[in-house]
């Protein structure tokens, strides 16, 4: 028991230090800065910060959210990120114990948490993202053939493959069909119709679906309840990123028993 706790325990610690670095990835990637220089610092004052400072969860609550040098406010969006990551890895965890499949989902949904806030904050989501969880989905995608995999629901080699695409396409005519009925441009981002295929690649077609339908029922009901309160308008443009984030994280803890469920 005292072992579980102790395991359970290491990788919620892991994964907030990976929140860390998520944090620094979602405030440059948007912005063109290099993740690896400089190192990190202030982002009002440019004070390097030093180890204590960069302890996760723990700095944040030391420092009372505020820089000690120049006294300005710390987001909560760093802390909350630092716990929801170590949260969604220690979930994960449970999921699959060790092994390739809980390699690939952590380094998908740490790529989910960063679309999420880049999307909700700057309405992007960089090619730079797109291809590096592409390099990860084709890297687990030869893997699976020499090491199965049960995420797919199967052993059919066009699985993904066919996951990759579906969940494109068909945002691809959404896109389409929306730009001729509304006659704008704006009915659906790139990045979004982009980022579907290596979503596609980690999950499988199954999962790729019950993924987007989540993605477009959460969204729906989102929009239609900031219309209600007149928080946007229905001509106002809303990110779907981070839908599509929610829809894939719960889709890989849930899908297949979502699917138990239906049938």
């Amino acid at each position: 028991m005292i072992i579980i706790v102790i395991a359970y325990l290491f990788v919620f610690i892991f994964g907030a230090i990976i929140g860390s670095f998520l944090n620094v990835c979602i405030y440059r990637i948007p912005r063109e800065e290099s993740i690896v220089a400089p190192p990190s610092h202030c982002t009002t004052c440019g004070t390097r910060l030093k180890a204590l400072n960069l302890i996760p969860v723990f700095s944040y609550l030391w420092q009372k959210a505020r820089c000690k040098q120049c006294g300005e406010k710390i987001s909560a969006r760093y802390i909350t990120i630092e716990l929801l990551t170590g949260f969604l890895y220690s979930a994960l965890f449970y999921k699959f114990g060790i092994g390739t499949e809980l390699v690939a989902m952590l380094f998908l949904t740490s790529v989910l948490i960063v679309i999420f806030f880049i999307d909700l904050e700057f309405g992007i989501i960089p090619n730079s993202i797109v291809i590096f969880a592409s390099v990860g989905g084709l890297i687990f995608y030869i893997t699976s053939f020499f090491i199965p995999t049960d995420i797919f629901g199967d052993r059919n080699w066009w699985n993904p493959l066919v996951g990759a695409f579906i969940g494109s396409i068909f945002l691809l005519l959404v896109a389409f069909i929306g730009s001729k009925i509304y006659k704008t441009d704006e009915v659906m981002g790139g990045g979004d119709i982009k980022v579907l295929f290596p979503i596609g690649l980690f999950l499988g077609w199954k999962l790729m679906v019950i993924s987007l339908f989540i993605s477009i029922v959460t969204a729906a009901v989102v929009c239609v309840v900031l219309i209600l309160f007149h928080i946007i308008n229905r001509k106002d443009t809303v990110p779907f990123g981070p839908f599509i984030s929610i829809g894939t994280i719960i889709a890989i803890i849930f899908g297949w028993q979502l699917i138990g469920w239906y049938f």
